[in-house]
């Protein structure tokens, strides 16, 4: 038996995490997140054309573009479909903060592809996360992070101003290797 396949049986037995929030969704309108949380909205441009966007979108749904930024992405899927239960990671060697997520929504559209993430019991935050690639009409392709969080653990609320501060570095850094990746 691999190592995934234990982790899933696993899994299957136990009572799965819930959802940490309420506004379920909220970041398929990142005009509109919901008041009481710390809002992050970050886009930038990696490619142009129709092979960009569908290298870009591939990169995204299937955690690629995480792996790649130096994450670790522990997934009972390959790819983004609502309920998929996954654990985000950071660190070095053994010291590693893991953040247990929901996939509460995708996007498989033709000009519109991505997925977005809520936090479940366990997360250091609470509140969504959205990894969105679009294909504009002029073939620009774009990345963008839209979330709402507020802190859920205390080291998180110890963290305090400097914890959204790490959250856009991190989006930063997923579109530059984003970016990278559909130029490889």
């Amino acid at each position: 038996m691999t190592r995934l396949t234990h982790d899933l049986s696993r899994t299957a037995r136990t009572r799965r995490p819930s959802l940490t929030y309420r506004e379920i969704g909220a970041t398929r309108s990142p005009e509109e997140l919901p008041e009481g949380y710390h809002h992050l909205r970050h886009s930038t441009v990696v490619g142009h054309g129709r092979a960009a966007f569908e290298a870009a979108g591939t990169a995204v749904t299937t955690w690629r573009t995480h792996r790649a930024s130096g994450a670790t992405v522990r997934s009972e899927a390959v790819r983004a479909w609502p309920g998929v239960h996954l654990e985000v990671s950071v660190g070095i060697g053994r010291v590693r903060l893991g953040a247990p997520c929901a996939v509460v929504w995708t996007a498989y559209e033709e000009c519109r592809t991505g997925f977005a993430y809520g936090t479940v019991t366990g997360h250091p935050e609470c509140g969504e996360e959205s990894f969105i690639v679009d294909l504009a009409p002029d073939g620009t392709v774009r990345f963008t992070v839209t979330a709402f969080s507020r802190p859920d653990a205390w080291y998180t609320r110890l963290g305090g101003p400097l914890i959204p501060v790490l959250q856009r570095a991190y989006a930063r850094r997923l579109g530059r290797t984003l970016r990278r990746l559909v130029r490889a």
